[in-house]
């Protein structure tokens, strides 16, 4: 991949890119999907939020199979969630020109990195490229070495990049604890990650700028914060970073179930313009 800086300055327009998170209703196959309202329910939901991203002037969106818990975990994400998510990134992607990315819970990597080729996504997110973690739904090994190798397979390494979590939320990682936070981020950069995703202990909550420093000391590729940033701790983890995928913060009260609020969008990433001049 061409110098990082140059490659996300094309492809976001910015070398500090803001993605903000669709995520999706329950899917077909998942325990509460509404097989009433339908996939047609499904879309139209991430429309809306669509709309509120475009118009709060998000750099790109991220789209996410958020609500189909209990998650299933890597190759037993099925057919039927690909299906769902291609359809719906296909109805997102007619109504806005942002840079769309995907991510398939829980570790889809391989999955994910098909819908990105189908539908012309720039990047996908995988929460364990490297090592191996304890998650709600068992333990979750690397995917990086399949998917390294199907990216390859499919000819899409120039077209769809791959964002790896490490010491990702909601999961242990007594698995590992004996290698320490600069070599877990080296062994993603080992995986040939594109970037390297940092985040808090759970779903809002924001990664330590204290852990932060000695990863950036520890890699060469981009950091992106992929929980927590919120417009309260802009000016302090932002400076610190290469980007970030923004969900519960950009929804109304915050509250993660809720629909995005543009209004908070917009106040978000007038002060992230504000950051990045200053």
């Amino acid at each position: 991949m061409k110098n990082w800086q140059t490659k996300f300055a094309s492809d976001f327009g910015t070398e500090t890119p803001i993605m903000g998170m669709v995520h999706l209703k329950p899917l077909p196959g998942s325990p509460l999907y509404d097989a009433d309202k339908g996939m047609e329910d499904i879309i139209e939901t991430a429309l809306t939020d669509t709309r509120a991203l475009n118009e709060g002037g998000v750099d790109a969106i991220q789209i996410e199979n958020q609500f189909d818990r209990p998650f299933l975990k890597g190759e037993d994400v099925g057919f039927e969630t690909v299906a769902a998510i291609t359809a719906a990134t296909e109805a997102i992607k007619r109504e806005t020109k942002l840079p769309l990315g995907i991510n398939v819970h829980l570790n889809g990597v391989n999955q994910a990195i098909a819908i990105a080729l189908a539908t012309g996504c720039r990047w996908i997110r995988a929460f364990e490229l490297a090592n191996a973690y304890v998650s709600n739904s068992g333990i979750v090994e690397a995917a990086g070495p399949a998917a390294l190798r199907y990216r390859s397979f499919l000819k899409a390494d120039d077209k769809v990049m791959i964002f790896g979590d490490f010491h990702v939320k909601h999961g242990s990682h007594a698995l590992i604890e004996d290698r320490s936070l600069e070599e877990q981020a080296e062994d993603v950069e080992t995986s040939m990650g594109d970037a390297l995703i940092v985040t808090g202990l759970k779903t809002g909550s924001a990664p330590s700028l204290e852990d932060i420093q000695p990863i950036r000391n520890a890699v060469s590729i981009p950091i992106l914060i992929g929980s927590g940033l919120s417009y309260d701790n802009l000016d302090t983890l932002l400076p610190a970073v290469n980007g970030a995928i923004v969900g519960s913060s950009f929804k109304k009260d915050g509250k993660l179930t809720s629909l995005i609020d543009a209004e908070r969008v917009k106040k978000f990433m007038d002060k992230v313009r504000s950051i990045r001049t200053a």
